[in-house]
């Protein structure tokens, strides 16, 4: 294959000029440094070297202004807005740069394509009058200003465009005006150069101005870099501009339109894959290149064209180890590095500050950062996580430095003052010097042998380089007054940067975006992301100006840039030999929409000289790693669940597994429990712990003896200190004297008064009630033949008396329950039905007490806080459903024996080696 760079090399040098006579413009410097490849492996003499320029450094070069950077833009356009606006009417910098960045885009299209600004301001302020046109004869004063703002654009635009030319910078539009401005003196002073412009397709009015007016009076020639395939096609998307160049620009009616190619409709292999999702084109990727570099070890010509640059990480992390010559052109994304995240934390924690400290969630976030904890550790000791474990702990909800000093390291007492400060005490410009020596402590740590890691010291260079041209700029123009403001240009600063990787651009792998490959060929292409919203982006704009006003004034709308996209997809394709295009089966709202248009071209333009096939790969996670979890019972998993017999299961973990085994598994099998955190609202688990261990307080002392009212009173005056006590105890640190928590700490003393005013209602009607036990742990053997091992049910009953003679067993319970809860019919249910668990466990506490009621009368119930009105709720056996059906509410032996029965299979179950643990669907 010859590429379009050697065959522009071979036609220039058989030109009659000597090399350093040519000056060549490319549109981009990536594709410069391939030509000057080209023309040293063709150039057979010594000489000077031509002048080799991207379009943008050209353009530079034509107008003698230099290209200012987005953060200086803003800051130089906000100065021009408070000169500009009443000062009543001035936003602040952080609100001003939501709508400012838009409006700098704008001004950049609008001098990119040489568009008069008096008329198509006017043209703006005049619609959008026209939409606020209405009967009534005054105006609103969102109207006023509305109409206002957009009657001031071309002011705005003057003064600003007159404030940089002063400075000699500029915007890329206004720097392409002031070229056009200065073209014709430029080719007067350097008329002994041949100019030749290689590889342009979608050329803005300046470009196409400037390119015109060098080939008409200038000696200059283009390349362009076309099929005739797509040239010829007059709806073919590929060759718009082009086409739109041959027919209308002068100098192609008395000169050849050159190197129209014959590529496209030459032999290729095109695969189109189907992958899930963007972690499984990665992947896919990887086992590609892995088959790709068995039968081209060097992957010379071969190229990884990311349609979606998001994917960069994770392919570089799926190359494939035996690959080991790789030039990524795409640079990093400076705004996905983990000192980016971290600053970013930083500035998150510090802003939400109040009056009573630092907000737990905030703290905790950064503290748990990888950068975080490397700060903070020393010999081994991980000071970050130890203070996140006190903050969970002990319940704290706002953190003072004070506390944070005290259960950490006096050693970092330094570097605390760098992250733990507050905002009401210092200014801006200090905040961004402390952030300035933050990069510098942590250029430290980093730089030391233990933690060198030379990637981290890339970006805190970087960090570095940014915190100092804020520092400088905010010192310059003080547009920066608060911590909002400072992050909101911090965000914006490493959206737009990125820390480039060190390769050999010519030799290797390349993986690189899509614009990158401009000019570039290859013999085997591997495109990701072939997605509508991806190739082609869409609809996407960010801009002020409407749909139908870019129309009318000649400005690109989303159909041109679908005509961009259009011609670099076929370009990459032109020459290629071997294409794999990969498209996402499974795309969300971030990862583009269906599979692209060019797909479905590729198919409708397919040629006899093509061999197009088309594969769904295979999901790299099986339908059980994605969906249902289940999971075998392995000599370990069986080990584990005969010490919980020996030590005994309890009635929760029983009904767990009735509710979902795989939660069995994690909690009783592998002992994870759900992670302790900051408790901001009580939680209703937490009530429940309150009331407990408040009623077992109270009546605790009276185990054995005989209820009196007058014992009741004597709780009654216990019970405020007492649930304080036990909040104090539970909820730790927490507040409990305002908002919801208050309304909790009253609903915890609500509840147990009810129960005791209940109490002694009883008492008044001759109840006579002997407290048995409170807070009893019991444990019982389950004899089961089955299993040859021994079996134990162990729990903690909350209460057991006896009311005029019936034995009670109580459970509590702070959440509402029906009489229907703890009711049967269908014995076989109770251990396959969840709705059934609260009958079950009192049941459970029933069979352990069983030695205790032999001979008695006994029942078993709850007594439900939310529902005390009801009182005691029986556990009843039902003969049939509905209100007419008889109850036993007695456990009896018969009832013990059928309890037993379903405790057993339930057992048997957990126990069996070939029924896996398997996870249920909750609603």
């Amino acid at each position: 294959m010859k590429s379009f760079l050697q065959e522009v090399v071979d036609e220039v040098l058989e030109m009659p000029h000597e090399l350093n006579e040519f000056v060549f413009i490319l549109p981009s410097k990536r594709a410069g440094t391939f030509l000057k490849n080209e023309l040293l492996k063709k150039n057979r003499k010594t000489t000077f070297g031509p002048l080799i320029y991207s379009i943008e450094d050209f353009v530079q070069e034509l107008s003698g202004l230099k290209l200012s950077t987005n953060t200086i833009l803003l800051f130089e356009f906000y100065q021009v807005y408070k000169e500009i606006t009443e000062e009543e009417a001035t936003e602040s910098f952080y609100t001003f740069s939501k709508w400012a960045t838009a409006i700098l885009q704008d001004f950049n299209e609008i001098d990119r394509y040489l568009i008069p600004p008096d008329k198509i301001f006017s043209y703006l302020s005049s619609i959008k009058e026209l939409d606020h046109w209405y009967l009534q004869e005054h105006k609103t004063d969102l109207q006023k200003n509305y109409i206002k703002f957009w009657n001031t654009l071309k002011t705005y635009y003057e003064v600003f465009s007159k404030r940089l030319l002063d400075q000699q910078i500029g915007y890329q539009g206004l720097i392409y005006k002031e070229a056009v401005e200065n073209l014709e003196l430029y080719i007067q002073n350097n008329s002994s150069k041949k100019y030749i412009f290689i590889g342009f397709n979608a050329l803005n009015t300046a470009e196409s101005t400037i390119i015109q007016e060098f080939i008409d009076i200038a000696n200059a020639e283009v390349f362009w870099d076309i099929d005739a395939f797509f040239l010829e096609d007059k709806d073919h998307d590929a060759g718009l501009f082009l086409r739109h160049y041959k027919n209308t620009w002068k100098y192609y009616q008395r000169n050849p339109f050159k190197n129209v190619s014959n590529h496209f409709t030459q032999e290729k292999d095109i695969e189109i894959i189907g992958v899930p999702k963007n972690i499984g084109q990665a992947k896919y990727i990887s086992k590609l290149l892995k088959e790709l570099h068995i039968k081209n070890p060097k992957l010379n010509s071969t190229a990884v064209v990311l349609g979606n640059e998001s994917l960069l990480i994770p392919v570089v992390n799926s190359i494939p180890e035996e690959i080991k010559a790789v030039n990524i052109t795409s640079g990093f994304p400076l705004n996905l590095s983990p000192i980016a995240s971290y600053f970013n934390l930083l500035f998150e924690m510090i802003e939400n500050e109040n009056e009573n400290g630092w907000y737990y969630k905030y703290v905790i976030d950064f503290l748990a950062h990888p950068v975080t904890r490397t700060l903070f550790t020393i010999e081994e000791i991980d000071y970050s996580s130890l203070l996140i474990k006190v903050i969970n702990e002990e319940n704290i909800v706002f953190l003072s430095i004070d506390f944070i000093k005290k259960h950490t390291s006096a050693v970092f007492d330094e570097l605390f003052s760098y992250c733990f400060f507050s905002i009401k005490k210092i200014g801006i410009q200090e905040i961004i010097k402390k952030s300035l020596t933050l990069t510098l402590k942590l250029k430290e740590i980093y730089s030391t042998e233990k933690q060198s890691n030379n990637l981290f010291l890339e970006y805190l260079y970087r960090f570095y380089e940014l915190f100092n041209q804020i520092d400088v700029l905010n010192k310059k123009y003080g547009s920066i007054q608060s911590i909002k403001e400072l992050k909101g240009i911090y965000k914006e600063y490493v959206l737009h940067e990125s820390v480039d990787f060190k390769g050999e651009p010519l030799e290797g792998l390349q993986l690189m975006g899509v614009l990158e490959s401009r000019n570039l060929d290859f013999e085997t292409v591997i495109i990701s992301s072939v997605n509508e919203g991806v190739l082609p982006s869409g609809k996407s704009d960010g801009s002020f100006i409407p749909f139908d006003v870019k129309n009318a004034f000649g400005l690109p709308t989303y159909k041109e840039k679908d005509a961009i996209y259009a011609y670099h997809f076929y370009h990459l394709i032109q020459r290629a030999k071997n294409v794999y295009l990969l498209y996402n089966t499974e795309p969300d709202v971030l990862e583009g929409s269906e599979k692209s248009r060019f797909l479905l071209q590729l198919n409708l333009n397919k040629q006899p000289a093509h061999l197009v096939k088309e594969i769904i790969a295979s999901p790299l996670v099986t339908a059980q790693n994605k969906g249902i979890q289940q999971v075998t019972k392995t000599p370990l998993v069986m080990s584990a669940l005969r010490r919980i017999a020996e030590r005994g299961f309890s009635p929760t973990s029983l009904t767990n597994y009735i509710r979902n085994p795989i939660d069995f598994y994690y909690q009783s099998i592998l002992g994870l429990k759900n992670e302790i955190g900051v408790e901001e609202t009580i939680a209703a688990n937490t009530l429940g712990t309150v009331v407990h261990n408040t009623l077992e307080e109270l009546y605790k002392p009276l185990e054995g003896l005989e209820l009196k009212s007058e014992m009741v009173e004597e709780m009654e005056s216990k019970i405020e200190e007492l649930v304080r006590k036990q909040f104090r105890k539970v909820y730790k640190s927490g507040d409990i004297s305002r908002g919801k928590n208050l309304i909790i700490f009253n609903v915890a003393i609500k509840y147990i008064e009810k129960f005791l005013i209940q109490e002694k209602k009883d008492l008044e009607k001759g109840a006579v009630i002997k407290i048995l036990q409170i807070e009893s742990d019991l444990r019982v053997e389950i004899k089961i033949p089955e299993l040859e091992i021994p079996i134990y049910l162990r729990g903690k009953v909350d209460r057991v008396d006896q009311k005029d003679g019936m034995l009670r067993i109580i459970d509590y319970k702070t959440g509402k329950v029906n009489q229907n809860d703890v009711e049967i019919i269908d014995w076989e249910v109770l251990t396959a039905d969840y709705k059934y668990s609260k009958a079950f466990q009192v049941l459970a506490y029933a069979h352990m007490l069983k030695d205790l009621t032999k001979g008695g009368m006994v029942e078993a119930g709850i007594i439900s806080f939310k529902n005390t009105q009801n009182g005691f709720l029986k556990f009843a056996e039902k003969d049939k459903p509905g209100y007419y059906a008889k109850k036993q509410t007695q456990i009896t032996e018969e009832v013990h024996e059928k309890f037993l029965k379903e405790l057993k299979v339930l057992i048997i179950e957990i126990f069996n080696p070939d029924t896996p643990f398997i996870e249920k669907e909750i609603n």
